[in-house]
């Protein structure tokens, strides 16, 4: 059996209308005309508009893809339980919208294979084409506030969904959250949390791994599951929630 170049992990909690235009087709096109081995892990986060059907029906016509079926998590227990079960040189996660292409991966593979990184971020620095101001506005206030509250000052943008770890850096990390969230609680209703970025890169600068933030192309793909409002509020409270941890020694390693 030929090593596994690239594990690329995509949570999926209720993804149909993702999935009905054609996103894993994509995926699966462009991972197969690069010149390394890959696998690409579809972690179902309690879905329950047919995604897991649908995603099923695909898994069967292409070997290169695994399904896991999650308990509904949210998306950072679904990316950790993915990451987990992974078994590349180099790991991916990414937003089944694909906001953040997957092609975007050759802009950040450079990077880690340099032995310089063990995590590189996608950066939607430049300027973010489709999002309404409301977003932009949020995510300028949240970079203020995760500076203020939690440092990162290196980094500008903490929430792209499309990060890669080395398979050290990888492992390591995704066992410490696991293991600071025992293992990820089941929840109810939509869970997108800020707080799951901005706690994976803080405690990646805390172990030590040297972090580069790479700018890729992205897309604002509209949503009903963000709420500008909620989100920020929900934003804050994930940042008092990592400035508690690190006050009390939750991160310590």
């Amino acid at each position: 059996m030929h090593e596994i170049f690239l594990s690329v992990i995509v949570p999926c909690f209720d993804e149909m209308a993702n999935l009905q235009k054609g996103v894993l087709d994509k995926m699966i096109h462009f991972l197969s005309t690069e010149k390394f081995n890959y696998e690409l892990i579809i972690v179902d986060d309690g879905s329950s508009d047919g995604s897991v059907e649908f995603i099923e029906n695909f898994v069967k016509e292409n070997k290169n893809i695994t399904l896991i079926k999650n308990q509904h998590t949210g998306k950072a227990g679904a990316i950790t339980a993915g990451i987990l079960k992974s078994k590349g040189k180099y790991v991916l996660f990414t937003d089944m919208d694909q906001a953040t292409p997957i092609e975007e991966v050759n802009k950040l593979l450079p990077f880690a294979e340099s032995k310089k990184f063990d995590v590189v971020i996608g950066s939607r620095q430049t300027e973010r084409k489709g999002s309404p101001w409301t977003r932009k506005l949020v995510s300028k206030a949240a970079v203020i506030l995760k500076q203020l509250l939690v440092g990162l000052p290196e980094i500008v943008d903490t929430q792209c969904g499309f990060k890669m770890f080395t398979r050290t850096a990888a492992d390591n990390l995704f066992e410490k959250l696991s293991k600071i969230h025992h293992g990820f609680s089941k929840i109810s209703g939509s869970n997108v949390s800020a707080g799951f970025d901005m706690e994976l890169l803080y405690l990646a600068e805390k172990m030590g791994y040297k972090i580069k933030e790479v700018s890729v192309n992205w897309l604002h793909v509209e949503t009903r599951r963000v709420n500008p409002v909620r989100s920020s509020i929900d934003g804050l409270m994930d940042l008092l929630i990592i400035k508690k941890n690190e006050l009390s020694g939750v991160y310590n390693v």
